[in-house]
């Protein structure tokens, strides 16, 4: 008996069917044309001060504006650092702005962290408040903290206004901060204190590196907002912890040189903001749409 057999004959399995042509969607034209008018009418005063502080004085404020026929100067920025403290307004603006975002951070990680983990009625009641508290217009508790700062005798110092907008941007930074730790699964708590966590230890090596992308997002937000901050810093500082916002305040209303100044300054103050939107968008779109685990 042989044991070779002949090979069994193959069988033919139908083509597959070509499925359907996917459909190429053209983009809305429409929508295109309105952002980019949007976006000419939101890019055009700052475009418009670039161009005036990089003229000479005598045409930068000319009626009719003159676009063409003059040679380009950076004299205003020049001035600016020469004949102003803007260097000192400038520093104080940048202390302010990262002691208020790391105090902000530093208190608003646990407290988020327990909201979102014990949700009572006193954590929906503290939340309540904390969003009462951020509507409440400027004014009605800037004015208390001028008072407890001359109290105090910490007026007109750079702690005092970092202290006054950590106070003021706290209920925010809990807010996005607690929405981020109620995405993360609480079988992730339960597993690291099973495994010998104490919740504080859980929270700094388990949820901490989790949050990365939420913390930075919130970080980023409370330094833009205390980096920009103007009616705060203008009733809490006089002279020796003024900010770059007071001071383009008051250049404005003085001299043309002055007020072109005050133009430069603007420059300054808005490029950094521009450079942190485009360095960190990633993290500030995935951070506010996703949550903090997908981001």
């Amino acid at each position: 008996m042989s044991l070779h057999t002949e090979p069994t004959a193959r069988v033919r399995r139908p083509a597959p069917r070509p499925g359907p042509r996917p459909v190429r969607r053209r983009p809305p034209v429409a929508a295109g044309v309105l952002l980019g008018i949007v976006c000419v009418i939101t890019l055009a005063p700052f475009v418009w001060m670039a161009l005036s502080v990089t003229k000479p004085t005598n045409v930068a404020f000319a009626n009719p504006p003159v676009l063409s026929g003059y040679t380009p100067t950076l004299q205003a920025f020049t001035d600016l650092w020469q004949t102003t403290y803007f260097a000192d307004y400038l520093a104080n603006t940048l202390v302010v702005a990262v002691i208020s975002t790391v105090i902000a951070l530093v208190i608003g990680i646990p407290a988020a962290y327990a909201l979102s983990r014990f949700p009572t009625y006193v954590s929906a009641l503290l939340l309540v408040l904390a969003l009462v508290f951020r509507a409440l217009p400027r004014f009605s508790v800037v004015l208390p903290m001028y008072d407890i700062s001359r109290a105090l005798g910490i007026y007109d110092t750079t702690f005092a206004l970092a202290v006054a907008l950590v106070a003021i941007n706290q209920p925010f930074t809990i807010w996005l901060l607690r929405n981020f730790f109620a995405e993360i699964p609480r079988e992730l708590d339960e597993a690291a204190m099973i495994d010998g966590c104490t919740r504080i230890g859980m929270l700094r090596r388990v949820m901490i590196p989790l949050m990365r992308p939420g913390i930075l997002t919130a970080g980023i937000f409370v330094f833009l907002f205390a980096f920009q901050e103007y009616l705060t810093a203008l009733v809490l500082t006089d002279s020796s912890s003024k900010t770059v916002p007071v001071f383009i305040a008051t250049q404005l209303g003085q001299t043309l040189p002055m007020l072109q100044q005050a133009g430069a300054a603007s420059l300054l103050l808005t490029l950094p903001v521009v450079v942190i939107a485009f360095v960190a968008q990633k993290y500030l779109v995935a951070g506010l749409s996703d949550g903090a685990v997908k981001g």
